[in-house]
């Protein structure tokens, strides 16, 4: 396992680490200096049902997948778009995770950059937006979501940004 890049103290994407893992509950570790997690995966880890409530800014639209063939390229990237499974794209370097549990995180999926999300009419722009019926998550940058394949827990996922 390579180790991850260094970031600045304090980066969002600078997890802890404890003997070469990513700590218990990562998913839920605070991420300093600030006080908590700066993302979470899995809004209702424990819900049965749909939110009661739709989300109030981002227009829901449904999620339809279709058998894609990832060839990558001869740096060895793979197609740079939203997708689950394939090879990842790395803006960067690959960034590579050990879980808490022992298992190297595997690449999940992948939202590309500067991907935008519809808004609901009447929600406030986004500031550096392109337009006023969209946002852009995640600050533009691209996200990958690395899984424990030991399935230890349904919230141990990783996000890595890279721009």
């Amino acid at each position: 396992m390579r180790r991850p890049r260094s970031y600045p103290e304090g980066h969002a994407s600078d997890p802890e680490v404890a003997n070469g893992r990513l700590v218990p509950r990562y998913w839920d570790a605070p991420q300093p200096p600030h006080p908590r997690p700066f993302w979470r995966v899995l809004l209702q880890r424990d819900a049965a049902l749909p939110a009661a409530e739709a989300e109030p800014s981002l227009c829901a639209l449904p999620l339809t997948l279709r058998p894609f063939t990832d060839t990558p390229n001869p740096r060895g990237l793979g197609a740079q778009t939203f997708k689950v499974g394939g090879t990842p794209s790395w803006a960067q370097d690959p960034e590579y995770y050990r879980c808490a549990c022992g298992a190297d995180l595997v690449y999940l999926c992948q939202v590309p950059e500067d991907m935008e999300f519809a808004v609901h009419p009447g929600r406030p722009e986004q500031p550096c937006s392109v337009g006023a019926d969209t946002y852009g998550l995640f600050l533009g940058n691209e996200v990958y979501l690395l899984a424990c394949p030991a399935h230890c827990d349904p919230a141990a996922v990783w996000p890595v940004n890279q721009n």
